[in-house]
């Protein structure tokens, strides 16, 4: 091997090897937590890739009845509703209210990009509207359920400094996402770190 190439080889591993160094050893970053905690953060990612991906049936609708992507009044309840429940759970409700408002906004980031496409090229539009009370909804609730439980679940995960990184590798996983979908995941996920 070329001596410069070899210079710029122990010193890329060298970076690479301080890097992980720096991170903490799963033992003293997790403490006594549960082995499932000690996995990766891909449970919560999928569920917020799951609320993305509903966004498409949400848009849908609302393009079918003329309704605006903005609903102050839902977003005021949900917000409301998991600050309540936060606490029985042992989550903070103001850390709680973040992550779903970053879900919310996350969800009309993909409804206001479908509308825009929608508009461009009539020929990618939906055939029909789907039932936000019947369809989509109970849907979203299940989810609100299953987030706040996975919240409760990686507590300690997302107090360490791996969490941004953790998370990263996490939406890497959600491969059947196109670029809208990814980038609204990834945008439902930024409050989840305590760090």
């Amino acid at each position: 091997m070329p001596r410069a190439r070899l210079a710029r080889f122990r010193t890329g591993g060298a970076l690479l090897a301080a890097a992980l160094l720096a991170l903490p050893a799963p033992a003293q970053a997790l403490g006594s937590a549960p082995p499932d905690v000690r996995q990766s953060l891909a449970p919560l990612a999928d569920l917020s890739a799951r609320r993305v991906g509903l966004a498409d049936q949400v848009a849908a609708a609302k393009w079918f009845t003329g309704k605006p992507v903005d609903d102050p009044g839902r977003e005021r309840r949900l917000l409301a509703d998991v600050a309540r429940r936060s606490p029985a759970r042992g989550l903070d409700p103001a850390r709680t209210t973040a992550v779903f408002r970053d879900q919310i906004e996350a969800n009309k980031l993909v409804q206001r990009a479908l509308h825009a496409r929608w508009r461009a090229h009539p020929a990618e539009r939906p055939r029909r509207a789907p039932d936000l009370g019947a369809e989509v909804r109970p849907a979203l609730d299940r989810i609100t359920t299953d987030l706040l439980d996975e919240l409760r679940r990686t507590r300690a995960v997302r107090a360490e400094r791996a969490c941004p990184f953790r998370l990263r590798a996490a939406v890497v996983r959600e491969r059947h996402q196109d670029g809208l979908h990814r980038t609204g995941t990834e945008r439902a996920l930024r409050s989840v770190c305590e760090v």
